[in-house]
């Protein structure tokens, strides 16, 4: 009782308001946080989930480079409009080789969680060259020049060390074979070997079939570009996890 007595003491001193601030804060964190370092597991395993491929991996860079993040969100809350419009709502797990996340709050473009499979590759060819083609009112500015860019596959290797050491579980051999991986997904139909050898570590690692295609995402067989790769990215996102297999929650009445 004292202290609510003598709270006005504290409230007219803004040192000491201050210093009660950071302690309650500090205290608060603490109780968040700590749990955090000795919890065996704060994310739940999802099977499908695997590490993008150097494809995929260039794809996301060009993704982040060219600041599509800023307009665009990944991640669908669990509210009812959110997901009869985009889908399933976003799982931890999609994000946990994500460095950094690009789940935003910001929309000026649609969430795009699950844009892949959405619609073809010619689709997305298109919508990145000349947006207004496929969506009359977009604000978005055309990408063109990324078709006629060659992507750069060296060091590609070197990325997947790095990220490594950040806790994504590239394999030694998934190291090695980077840029022989990189080249295999964006021309189907050239080596055999060289794409059942890549589908055979990436599905191992999802330990799910089916998560990895391989085409040429451009329509341009002559080179790779870095259209190939950003479609390849927008193409894989949100299909690795197979929703059917989990039991539908009752969305009806979120808000």
């Amino acid at each position: 009782m004292s202290m609510l007595k003598n709270h006005g003491k504290l409230e007219r001193h803004s040192l000491l308001l201050t210093v009660g601030i950071l302690i309650v804060v500090s205290i608060g964190g603490l109780v968040e946080i700590a749990p955090l370092f000795y919890l065996e597991n704060t994310i739940e395993k999802v099977k499908g989930m695997r590490p993008y491929t150097p494809l995929e991996l260039k794809g996301r860079n060009i993704y982040i480079r060219e600041g599509c993040y800023v307009c665009h969100s990944q991640m669908v809350r669990p509210l009812r409009d959110e997901v009869e419009r985009y889908g399933h709502y976003s799982l931890a797990a999609e994000s946990m080789y994500d460095h950094p996340f690009q789940w935003g709050s910001k929309r000026t473009g649609p969430d795009l969680a699950r844009v892949g499979g959405k619609y073809s590759d010619e689709w997305h060819l298109d919508h990145l060259k000349e947006p207004k083609s496929v969506v009359p009112d977009s604000i978005m500015p055309p990408y063109a020049f990324l078709a006629k860019k060659k992507l750069r596959v060296e060091g590609i290797g070197d990325d997947l060390k790095t990220l490594r050491f950040a806790g994504v579980p590239y394999t030694d051999d998934m190291i090695a074979n980077a840029e022989a991986d990189l080249v295999a997904q964006a021309s189907p139909n050239q080596d055999y070997d060289a794409e059942d050898a890549l589908i055979a570590r990436y599905e191992a690692a999802a330990e799910r079939k089916g998560t990895l295609r391989i085409a040429d995402f451009d329509r341009n067989p002559a080179e790779i570009t870095e259209m190939d790769a950003l479609i390849a990215y927008l193409q894989m996102t949100g299909t690795l996890v197979d929703f059917s297999t989990y039991e539908a929650d009752d969305l009806s009445n979120r808000r």
